[in-house]
């Protein structure tokens, strides 16, 4: 791999940093030659910080590290594509990326993931997935088999409205319990990429 940090005067190419399960765009930063051999070599993803004027390690002092997965550079050497797995929010606002949208058309599903995750400690009494949760994981996963009936049940008729609701209603509860046993989609999504290239 070829960079070439001599095209611009400050020596600095921009390096995007991109989730290697999700896809999705967390940050932007730049990088010289040496950000990005310890980047490789430590396999935390390094910058070179223009405004601390030195090389800075993302999470080094709110420990939400980006841990390398690769690293592409583009057609023309001067711009890099990291794939990393971060640690914790990206964004110095506490959100999981620098251009969070309130929508999250996109990734509507992770975005779910993370509302649930919120309102998990919310009140049991201002929230259902609170309510959920305060009831531990027997009553979570016996929602999901509840929810998994009521979808069988719609697919054996022709309601396509009731249908897609309980579908929705259960991958909801799906999202819950994953949350409850400490996994997220991503955790799933590996297994099925791993089944998939296997």
């Amino acid at each position: 791999m070829t960079v070439d940090f001599k095209k611009y005067k400050d020596g600095l190419v921009p390096a995007i940093i991109q989730d290697n399960d999700t896809r999705k765009v967390l940050m932007m930063g730049f990088m010289n030659d040496e950000a990005l051999q310890k980047t490789m070599q430590e396999g935390k993803v390094t910058f070179y910080s223009r405004s601390k004027n030195r090389l800075w390690t993302k999470g080094e002092e709110s420990g939400n590290f980006l841990e390398l997965k690769s690293v592409a550079v583009d057609c023309d050497n001067d711009t890099l594509l990291i794939k990393a797995h971060p640690l914790g929010p990206v964004c110095h606002t506490g959100a999981d990326t620098c251009w969070s949208e309130k929508n999250h058309h996109e990734n509507f599903l992770f975005y779910l993931e993370e509302v649930i995750e919120m309102r998990k400690g919310a009140s049991a009494d201002k929230s259902y997935v609170a309510s959920l949760f305060a009831k531990g994981i027997n009553k979570i996963a016996q929602k999901v088999g509840e929810e998994a009936v009521e979808t069988v049940i719609e697919a054996k008729d022709d309601n396509e409205s009731l249908f897609l609701n309980e579908a929705a209603d259960l991958l909801f509860h799906y999202l819950i319990l994953l949350n409850a046993k400490g996994y997220r989609l991503k955790d799933i999504t590996r297994v099925l990429q791993d089944r998939h290239s296997g």
